[in-house]
């Protein structure tokens, strides 16, 4: 299959993709890499926007644990995301296409604040959209902004990058057994408690019948393969 699936999609990179081999921060070339990957896949003729975690920098979760107020920590992982979507702001517009950024907070000295239609005229006119700041409330993750932003901004699908080729039963890094799934239902997902995704988003996912392709970001060319009906992923719908 020569054509790609999808026409417009979300794609959800996680902070920790964003590390590459490295322990914390951005790896440059791995940056790099999924920039080229979202350019190359946004040439296909798909409308890309992308929501990027955050917890490469900072993860709001972990530093509650320690005393911090969740409220407290879940804002300052919001701030994180905005960093990760200005460096792939900067990484794709290197790379030769227009992308803006957009926060769900209004932070106007440093990028445009979302807001539903300004975000359609840009993929209308050829630019990637980073959504910056999940949905601008603490409690809920970016896997949750992203099929939230795709079914506010009319996407057929939203595309999570991982570090694996799929959704497992289990860890596959810690269990050699683990099953690996290549297709699933929404309604699935929620009663084996998979980890891939929070419930929310399945949930958010299933009511508005939104797929959700779960695939390894580590391979170049892996979100255009994906479209493509080549890569290997694991498609969790209804």
């Amino acid at each position: 299959m020569t054509e790609p699936v999808y026409r417009r999609v979300v794609v959800k990179v996680s902070g920790e993709a964003l590390m590459g081999p490295d322990a914390f921060g951005i790896h440059q070339p791995t940056l790099e890499g999924i920039a080229a990957d979202l350019v190359a896949t946004q040439a296909l003729g798909v409308a890309v926007a992308v929501v990027a975690g955050g917890g490469n920098i900072f993860r709001g979760v972990k530093v509650s644990e320690q005393g911090i107020p969740r409220v407290t920590g879940d804002m300052m992982g919001i701030l994180a995301t905005v960093m990760n979507a200005l460096a792939l702001e900067s990484a794709i517009e290197k790379a030769g296409i227009a992308a803006r950024t957009m926060s769900a907070l209004a932070m106007p000295e440093v990028c445009e604040t979302y807001e539903r239609r300004q975000a359609l005229r840009h993929l209308e006119e050829g630019r990637i959209v980073l959504l910056a700041a999940g949905t601008g409330n603490p409690f809920f993750t970016t896997d949750t902004t992203a099929v939230l932003r795709a079914a506010e901004i009319g996407a057929q699908a939203v595309l999570k990058a991982t570090d694996v080729d799929g959704v497992y039963s289990a860890d596959p890094k810690k269990d050699k057994n683990a099953k690996r799934y290549d297709r699933l239902t929404h309604q699935e997902a929620i009663e084996r408690n998979l980890k891939v995704m929070d419930t929310t988003a399945f949930a958010l996912a299933q009511e508005n019948r939104m797929p959700i392709i779960v695939f390894s970001i580590r391979e170049k060319g892996a979100i255009a393969a994906v479209l493509r009906g080549n890569g290997r992923a694991t498609l969790v719908g209804n």
